[in-house]
């Protein structure tokens, strides 16, 4: 009586809708629950592997740098189409008839010209823009030169921009590759450029001609700037290397072992004020013909 008692519960218990999803979702839950405790399982063991391995857990994606791009030199003006050079680099290996033309007349004196001088075809005003990204470290208003703008780049260059009816960045600004920092002017210096932008570009501080760097990437200044370092410092070392010492090839008329007198002092000037007079004329100064002629 009881055991059918008990078949009628059961079946009256399964008849109710409910009981059935209830017994699959049950079970799913369960094969979930399985599943994950078995994978967080053998993650762990394999976490525990590469530490006693390493001695630390190893990323499965490591980051992979990024190699930093190197900007190419641009003009710094918005269209190189539409602007010219008026005035060019003064260079030394240059023909009389190229540096004749990049001499400035300023105060009755003829200067070599240290950058190039962009002007429009047309003559008039245009924007002048960061030939490269980098670091504002002067923004002022000279009164020969007009607003001058310098700016700071990598590995010891810097770009110069003079001449500018006014500026649109300050000291300390750091701004890209070619954004607006002002407008072409005119400047007391160079009153025949007319409307005019002057730029320069120095490495460790000496100018270089602008023209032979354009499109070309910064690399290719400091590499040559460094080339040419280089090669200087070889030949002073080639130079102290075939000038004999006191020591070792002494003349009849100063012995080794005998001092000279105070008079050969007085007579005759001393190696130092040669070596003097030798580095203050190895800048070629213009010839004041050459301005004269082109007057």
């Amino acid at each position: 009586m009881r055991e059918e008692q008990k078949q009628s519960s059961l079946k009256r218990l399964f008849r109710k809708r409910w009981v059935f999803p209830a017994i699959y979702l049950s079970s799913a839950a369960l094969i979930v629950a399985g599943a994950l405790w078995f994978q967080l399982g053998k993650e762990e063991n394999t976490g525990k592997d590469n530490v006693a391995k390493n001695g630390t857990a190893q990323q499965e994606n490591p980051a992979v740098p990024v190699n930093e791009t190197v900007e190419t030199i641009a003009m710094p003006v918005l269209d190189p189409n539409a602007v010219q050079v008026k005035t060019p680099f003064y260079d030394d290996k240059a023909s009389e008839a190229e540096q004749e033309a990049a001499l400035v007349f300023y105060d009755h004196t003829y200067h070599p010209n240290q950058g190039i001088d962009l002007v429009r075809q047309d003559g008039k005003t245009f924007d002048v823009t960061a030939s490269l990204s980098g670091t504002v470290t002067k923004a002022e208003k000279d009164p020969i030169l007009g607003y001058v703008v310098e700016i700071n780049h990598e590995q010891g260059v810097t770009t110069v921009y003079q001449s500018l009816a006014d500026v649109k960045v300050e000291a300390g600004d750091t701004v890209k590759q070619g954004e607006v920092i002002g407008k072409a002017g005119q400047s007391e210096f160079n009153k025949e450029a007319g409307i005019h932008v002057h730029f320069e570009i120095r490495k460790n501080g000496r100018a270089v001609n602008p023209i032979d760097y354009v499109d070309k990437p910064l690399t290719a200044l400091t590499d040559k700037a460094e080339d040419k370092t280089g090669s200087d410092r070889a030949a002073t070392s080639k130079e102290k290397e075939l000038i004999p010492s006191d020591e070792t090839a002494p003349t009849d008329e100063n012995p080794a072992n005998e001092q000279p007198s105070a008079d050969d002092h007085s007579t005759t000037p001393s190696d130092n004020h040669q070596d003097e007079n030798n580095d203050a004329s190895s800048y070629k100064t213009p010839d004041a013909s050459i301005g004269m002629a082109r007057a």
